[in-house]
């Protein structure tokens, strides 16, 4: 598979973060093993990246990922290898894993992301079965996947303690590719079979500022190791709470706190003479599918909002109601595949890279949210799977492709402390 046609621009400081992080790669590779010494990895997850060409930074992460379906497939051995690992981790012994996956049926490209997950478990060497939490599948359902195949789902079963399905399958493990955001089903909790991942990942009750305090204290350490500044991979964010866009509650307090993030920012761009205009992105704390995300430049674009736009901020996915935002620094992406604007997303199974793909938006701007309707996707080739090419320039594909990998997992490993910070049983 070619490489997708890549431009970045503004590329200087990045060149010599990416030089850095070259340099660095023994030590980076020691550190990662050390830090999943002492936490535990999430099973799975993808990560959104920035690049401004003067930062690299995560500007989401999902612990349930869709879009399996967009990696290249020549990396399938990658992810049949982690899950492996993640699955030995958990269970040892599993034979069987039951997938539970949203609940919307009629979306075939999500379908055909759920059919290309069973196929890398079945890989692994586990069977492999389809149970849904949908009320309206009573019985065994053939739905059709973007590719013309077929995939089954059942309705589950509770019998004691275990998730099982009609016929008795009885799984070791059983996989979430569902986020939860429409609560926690009672059907879920106090299972003795593994779920994950855990409960407490799902949008019912996962907040994205906690996912990002715990990745200011890893990116902290992190550029500590590297001698960079840690700004140049964190995005500055706040959390605004007591909202309510229909009546207009609380938008006062959030431009305020828009204004005093720009200021933050325009600082920054200052100390590093950086010449575009600081935008600050106000987006759901809960809930993803990019909806309820605004780009903002101004405090006042917040303040009196036209109900069309109110409407877009008020609920997220599953209808929830948003009365928390979290205001996250907006970072350029100047790359570009084709001439649209792109971002990369990559792909993690246990503390693996397996690989990842561009998100491109022909009708989007640089600063501008490309999680949207209209988005296309162009598989990342890790040409040398997440290996860097020591000989090769920092901004070869190869070495690119390495330093989005290390800047995703330290996402990933924000995210094994977050979880760990907000188990309930801890």
């Amino acid at each position: 598979m070619p490489v997708p046609h890549l431009t970045t621009a503004l590329q200087g400081p990045l060149l010599e973060l990416e030089r850095r992080i070259l340099a660095a790669q023994p030590q980076i590779e020691h550190w990662f093993r050390t830090r999943w010494n002492q936490h535990a990895t999430p099973f799975y997850g993808s990560v959104d990246l920035r690049n401004s060409g003067f930062k690299l930074a995560p500007v989401d992460m999902n612990l349930f990922p869709g879009g399996f379906n967009n990696l290249n497939p020549e990396f399938l051995p990658l992810a049949v290898q982690a899950a492996q690992s993640a699955v030995d981790k958990v269970c040892p012994e599993a034979r069987s894993l039951l997938l539970i996956p949203e609940n919307h049926t009629r979306n075939t490209y999500y379908l055909q992301n759920v059919a290309t997950l069973v196929h890398i478990f079945e890989q692994a060497g586990l069977k492999v079965r389809v149970g849904t939490l949908n009320p309206e599948v009573t019985a065994p359902a053939e739905l059709a996947t973007a590719s013309g195949g077929t995939l089954t789902v059942e309705p589950i079963v509770r019998a004691g303690n275990r998730l099982k399905l009609a016929d008795g399958f009885d799984p070791c493990v059983v996989l979430l590719n569902n986020d939860l955001s429409a609560g926690i089903p009672p059907l879920l909790e106090n299972l003795e079979q593994s779920l994950l991942p855990p409960l407490h990942a799902g949008w019912a009750v996962r907040r994205k500022s906690n996912h990002f305090a715990a990745y200011d204290e890893v990116a902290s350490e992190f550029a500590e190791l590297i001698s960079i500044d840690p700004w140049t991979i964190n995005p500055y964010f706040e959390q605004c709470s007591g909202l309510d866009f229909h009546s207009r509650q609380g938008e006062e307090a959030l431009a305020a706190t828009v204004d005093g993030m720009l200021a933050k920012i325009r600082a920054k761009y200052a100390e590093h003479g950086i010449e575009q205009e600081p935008f600050v992105i106000v987006k759901a704390d809960a809930g993803t599918y990019g909806m309820g995300v605004m780009s903002v430049k101004k405090g006042e674009e917040v303040i009196g909002l036209n109900r069309k736009a109110r409407n877009k901020m008020s609920v997220v996915k599953e209808g929830l109601e948003v009365s928390e935002v979290i205001v996250q620094e907006g970072v350029y992406t100047f790359e570009t595949v084709n001439e649209a604007v792109a971002e990369p997303v990559v792909y993690m199974m246990d503390r693996y890279v397996i690989g990842g793909f561009y998100r491109v938006h022909t009708g989007r701007g640089i600063d501008e949210n490309l999680n949207a309707p209209g988005m296309h996707f162009v598989p990342l080739t890790f040409e040398c799977p997440c290996l860097p090419d020591k000989q090769g320039a920092p901004d070869c594909p190869p070495n690119r492709f390495y330093a989005y990998g290390v800047i995703a997992r330290l996402a990933l490993l924000a995210a094994a402390l977050e979880l760990e910070a907000t188990d309930p049983d801890a």
